[in-house]
């Protein structure tokens, strides 16, 4: 991750150094931008295991995405996105071992308050913070052991960091990473095994966006 953000540092001191152009046909107040991405979702997990102890894990998940941008003002922007992904969960180094806790489906909206440096140029780099709510379904026990599981929905910050690149009239390339704080109670077989787990996944997303 420190080596994600030292690329993106890189490129976005070097595209603040570019001159704009076509000023006219960038971002403006009122404008909406609509974004497809493919994003990483990269858990980096932790929290604590009543009874057997150990350390909760999921898997990092590669999903499709839309977020939807309104522009309040020429350097102020709103953004929602809209993605969904499943994942496989356990929990390692238990007094049992690793032990498999199935599958569940996370749906995180996040609306983000943007900060865009350069509207006006091609290389429009920003910031962004704002608030996550996750909920969490069709979680899947395993069987065996685990027969059943439940997870409590979260709400969190979340911070973001990116930039679009404007590639034809209208159209844009956009690399966007941001830090999503999730926690959730776990309970397995009814409460027998309670847990407290921080999901924090980085999501990076590198897609297409259109201004309209």
């Amino acid at each position: 991750m420190k080596k994600l953000f030292q690329g993106v540092a890189i490129g976005l001191l070097a595209g603040m150094m570019a001159a704009p152009s076509l000023a006219d046909e960038c971002k403006s107040a009122g404008d909406i931008m609509v974004r497809g991405r493919a994003i990483a979702v990269v858990p980096q997990t932790g929290g604590d295991v009543s009874v057997i102890g150990g350390d909760p894990e999921a898997t990092t998940e590669i999903v499709p995405e839309m977020d939807f941008t309104y522009f309040i003002t020429d350097n102020i922007a709103r953004e929602l996105i809209a993605a969904t992904t499943r994942h496989d969960v356990k929990v390692n180094d238990t007094a049992l071992g690793s032990v498999n806790l199935g599958k569940v489906s996370l749906l995180p909206p996040t609306l983000t308050a943007q900060y865009h440096f350069l509207p006006k140029s091609d290389f429009s780099p920003y910031v962004g913070i704002g608030i996550n709510y996750t909920l969490f379904y069709d979680d899947d026990a395993p069987g065996g052991a685990v027969t059943s599981i439940e997870y409590d929905n979260s709400i969190g910050p979340a911070f973001q960091i990116g930039f679009d690149y404007r590639i034809a009239p209208n159209w844009y390339l956009n690399l966007d990473v941001k830090k999503v704080l999730i926690n959730t109670d776990v309970k397995v077989n009814g409460g027998a095994i309670r847990g407290d787990a921080d999901l924090d996944p980085w999501i990076i997303g590198l897609g297409l966006g259109y201004k309209f």
